[in-house]
């Protein structure tokens, strides 16, 4: 994941980071004065999200529903868990299951099975498991029930982080009465009334990159911004790289065709499934992100930049 938010003048709005979800949250408060108020709400929002999605948590809502898997009990959810669910459907049937959250096997297989910082770095070949699909999931909405089938586990990270993003950023703005960033990894969401001139967000590799080392700046002012990106989450099996987007038919890394995709759109939800869907669908990707109208920037392994639907071609263009 990439995007690091640009370095502002003391003056200008507060700035917080911590570490979450594997990732770094960075908080950005239009009202100085109001982000304590912002930052209760981000911790919260984080822990919940946490508590109801992570499939490294024994304890989690989802862990329980993994451990129900072909039983052919559906296990009941909280509101959470199932606005997650309901999302990762969503983006799995606006993808044509490129974004699929029945990956969570096929990802484990590669070597993803930890928190990112304990995942090892070199390993033997995986045994790939191709995703079981979307399709197979029993989900009632209504009564809030899931069922999975046997052999199956769920990754939500392709959208249940974007989520938490989009969801702490509505509830800081208007629990502090002012404009808020949030960054979650590179998967961001604006709320509330944006300070002058809008947020500045530096475009990188790495989310957490110094700001010199960004490779151009753009403007947001309100919606989502995420980027997804092959380099920064990868490690070894097999004496070949891979990373944590993983091609549902296949079980495997997606190939590089892409260093890094990002997207512009309404919510981050939104901008994070097409960015994990250009991953994933290559070099089909382009012509599928111009069929959305979404504002993308398409990063070659060799560095070259491809941008669609109006991603503005220098640092003074903006987003949004």
């Amino acid at each position: 994941m990439t995007a690091a938010v640009a370095g502002r003048p003391r003056a200008e709005p507060a700035r917080t980071s911590l570490r979450a979800l594997g990732t770094t949250a960075v908080l950005l408060t239009a009202d100085p004065a109001r982000e304590d108020v912002a930052l209760d709400v981000l911790r919260a929002e984080l822990a919940a999200i946490d508590a109801a999605c992570s499939r490294f948590r024994a304890d989690s809502e989802l862990s329980r529903a993994h451990a129900a898997a072909g039983t052919g009990r559906p296990v009941p959810v909280g509101p959470l868990l199932a606005e997650a669910v309901q999302t990762a459907l969503r983006a799995a049937e606006l993808t044509g299951g490129a974004v699929d959250p029945t990956v969570g096997r096929a990802v484990a297989a590669l070597g993803y099975d930890r928190t990112f910082s304990q995942v090892a770095r070199t390993g033997p070949a995986p045994v790939l498991r191709p995703a079981a699909g979307w399709r197979t999931i029993g989900w009632d909405p209504d009564l809030r029930l899931l069922r999975l089938p046997a052999g199956t586990a769920l990754d939500l990270g392709a959208t249940a982080k974007a989520l938490a993003a989009d969801r702490a950023a509505r509830r800081a703005a208007r629990a502090a009465g002012c404009g808020v960033l949030v960054n979650l990894g590179g998967d961001l969401s604006a709320a509330g009334r944006p300070p002058d001139g809008g947020w500045r967000i530096a475009m990188a590799d790495d989310h957490a990159a110094p700001f010199p080392q960004a490779q151009e700046v753009i403007t947001v002012r309100s919606g989502g911004l995420a980027t997804s990106g092959t380099t920064v989450r990868a490690w070894r099996r097999g004496g070949l790289v891979r990373h944590h987007i993983v091609d549902p038919a296949t079980g495997d890394s997606a190939p590089e065709v892409w260093r890094t995709v990002s997207v512009a759109a309404a919510t981050c939800v939104d901008a994070n499934t097409a960015t994990t869907a250009a991953i994933v669908l290559g070099e089909r990707a382009p012509d599928w992100l111009r069929a959305t109208g979404l504002p993308g920037r398409l990063v070659r392994p060799d560095g070259s930049v491809l941008r669609v639907n109006g991603w503005p071609a220098d640092s003074t263009g903006g987003a949004r």
